[in-house]
Protein backbone atom coordinates (compact mmCIF):
# COMPACT_ATOMS: atom_id res chain seq x y z
CA UNK A 1 0.00 0.00 0.00
CA UNK A 2 1.14 3.79 -1.19
CA UNK A 3 0.87 6.36 1.59
CA UNK A 4 0.37 10.08 1.78
CA UNK A 5 0.66 12.37 5.28
CA UNK A 6 0.01 15.83 5.28
CA UNK A 7 0.55 17.82 8.13
CA UNK A 8 -1.69 20.93 9.75
CA UNK A 9 -1.77 23.62 12.42
CA UNK A 10 -4.39 25.34 13.89
CA UNK A 11 -4.59 27.37 17.04
CA UNK A 12 -7.48 26.64 19.33
CA UNK A 13 -9.13 26.99 22.94
CA UNK A 14 -10.90 24.58 24.95
CA UNK A 15 -12.03 23.40 28.30
CA UNK A 16 -12.71 20.22 29.62
CA UNK A 17 -15.46 19.94 32.06
CA UNK A 18 -15.88 17.27 34.75
CA UNK A 19 -11.83 17.11 34.89
CA UNK A 20 -10.48 17.84 38.29
CA UNK A 21 -7.29 19.53 36.73
CA UNK A 22 -6.32 22.34 35.58
CA UNK A 23 -7.59 21.49 32.03
CA UNK A 24 -11.12 22.44 33.55
CA UNK A 25 -10.75 25.79 32.72
CA UNK A 26 -10.25 27.64 29.16
CA UNK A 27 -7.14 27.68 27.81
CA UNK A 28 -5.68 27.04 24.55
CA UNK A 29 -3.08 24.49 22.51
CA UNK A 30 -1.12 25.22 19.00
CA UNK A 31 -2.27 21.76 17.38
CA UNK A 32 -0.38 19.94 14.95
CA UNK A 33 -2.81 17.37 13.03
CA UNK A 34 -1.31 14.90 10.33
CA UNK A 35 -3.53 13.32 8.18
CA UNK A 36 -2.38 9.82 6.64
CA UNK A 37 -3.95 8.08 3.25
CA UNK A 38 -3.37 5.52 1.34
CA UNK A 39 -4.64 3.55 -2.02
CA UNK A 40 -4.37 -0.02 -2.74
CA UNK A 41 -4.92 0.97 -6.49
CA UNK A 42 -1.31 1.35 -7.59
CA UNK A 43 0.41 -1.18 -4.87
CA UNK A 44 2.45 -3.43 -7.64
CA UNK A 45 3.76 -0.85 -9.77
CA UNK A 46 3.86 2.88 -10.78
CA UNK A 47 1.63 5.32 -10.50
CA UNK A 48 0.25 6.12 -14.43
CA UNK A 49 0.71 10.10 -15.36
CA UNK A 50 -0.16 12.40 -13.19
CA UNK A 51 1.81 9.41 -10.53
CA UNK A 52 -0.29 10.62 -7.43
CA UNK A 53 -2.17 8.68 -5.47
CA UNK A 54 -3.81 11.60 -4.03
CA UNK A 55 -2.77 15.06 -5.01
CA UNK A 56 -1.34 16.85 -1.64
CA UNK A 57 -3.24 20.04 -2.16
CA UNK A 58 -6.51 17.87 -2.75
CA UNK A 59 -5.74 16.59 0.93
CA UNK A 60 -5.07 20.05 1.92
CA UNK A 61 -8.16 21.77 0.86
CA UNK A 62 -10.41 19.06 2.03
CA UNK A 63 -8.82 19.24 5.50
CA UNK A 64 -8.91 22.81 5.56
CA UNK A 65 -12.45 23.22 4.58
CA UNK A 66 -13.90 20.67 6.87
CA UNK A 67 -11.36 20.98 9.67
CA UNK A 68 -9.22 23.85 9.97
CA UNK A 69 -11.49 26.25 8.92
CA UNK A 70 -13.88 25.22 11.46
CA UNK A 71 -11.51 24.71 14.43
CA UNK A 72 -9.00 27.29 13.66
CA UNK A 73 -8.79 30.49 16.48
CA UNK A 74 -12.08 29.13 17.66
CA UNK A 75 -13.29 27.94 21.66
CA UNK A 76 -14.27 24.43 21.11
CA UNK A 77 -16.59 24.13 24.39
CA UNK A 78 -18.85 21.03 25.49
CA UNK A 79 -22.94 21.94 26.33
CA UNK A 80 -22.13 20.77 29.78
CA UNK A 81 -19.10 23.28 30.23
CA UNK A 82 -21.75 25.82 29.10
CA UNK A 83 -24.45 25.04 31.08
CA UNK A 84 -22.37 25.60 34.15
CA UNK A 85 -20.46 29.02 32.44
CA UNK A 86 -23.34 30.34 30.54
CA UNK A 87 -21.53 34.11 30.03
CA UNK A 88 -19.32 32.36 27.74
CA UNK A 89 -22.46 31.76 25.77
CA UNK A 90 -21.85 35.44 23.96
CA UNK A 91 -18.13 34.92 22.65
CA UNK A 92 -18.21 35.08 18.89
CA UNK A 93 -15.89 32.51 18.39
CA UNK A 94 -17.61 30.10 20.28
CA UNK A 95 -18.26 26.52 18.80
CA UNK A 96 -20.85 24.27 20.75
CA UNK A 97 -19.91 20.59 21.22
CA UNK A 98 -21.97 17.57 22.40
CA UNK A 99 -18.87 15.67 24.02
CA UNK A 100 -15.62 17.18 25.54
CA UNK A 101 -13.64 18.59 23.24
CA UNK A 102 -10.31 16.32 23.89
CA UNK A 103 -8.04 15.14 21.29
CA UNK A 104 -9.11 12.13 21.51
CA UNK A 105 -12.59 12.90 20.52
CA UNK A 106 -11.53 15.43 18.43
CA UNK A 107 -9.79 12.62 16.32
CA UNK A 108 -12.90 10.80 16.44
CA UNK A 109 -14.66 13.63 15.12
CA UNK A 110 -12.22 14.34 12.09
CA UNK A 111 -12.04 10.55 10.96
CA UNK A 112 -16.27 10.55 10.65
CA UNK A 113 -15.56 14.18 8.55
CA UNK A 114 -12.46 12.66 6.37
CA UNK A 115 -14.02 9.41 6.01
CA UNK A 116 -16.89 10.66 4.36
CA UNK A 117 -15.57 13.15 2.13
CA UNK A 118 -12.44 11.10 0.81
CA UNK A 119 -12.44 10.10 -2.33
CA UNK A 120 -14.04 6.28 -2.97
CA UNK A 121 -10.08 4.69 -3.99
CA UNK A 122 -8.95 6.57 -0.89
CA UNK A 123 -8.35 5.40 2.52
CA UNK A 124 -8.00 7.00 5.81
CA UNK A 125 -5.27 5.47 7.20
CA UNK A 126 -4.12 7.10 10.46
CA UNK A 127 -4.79 10.56 11.81
CA UNK A 128 -2.28 12.36 14.93
CA UNK A 129 -3.18 14.94 16.89
CA UNK A 130 -0.93 16.91 18.99
CA UNK A 131 -2.05 18.96 21.90
CA UNK A 132 1.57 20.04 22.93
CA UNK A 133 4.46 19.25 21.40
CA UNK A 134 5.40 15.78 23.36
CA UNK A 135 1.52 15.00 24.13
CA UNK A 136 -0.81 13.46 20.88
CA UNK A 137 -3.49 11.32 20.25
CA UNK A 138 -3.48 8.88 17.32
CA UNK A 139 -6.03 7.15 15.23
CA UNK A 140 -5.07 4.26 12.65
CA UNK A 141 -7.22 1.37 11.37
Amino acid sequence: MLALAKIFHFEMAHAIHGYEGPCKHIHGHSYELHVSVGSTNHADGYIPSPGFVIDFKEIKKLVGDNIISKFDHKLLLSNAFLQVHPGVEKLENLVRWESEPTAENLLQYFREVLTEKLPAHINLLQLKLFETKDSYAVWHL
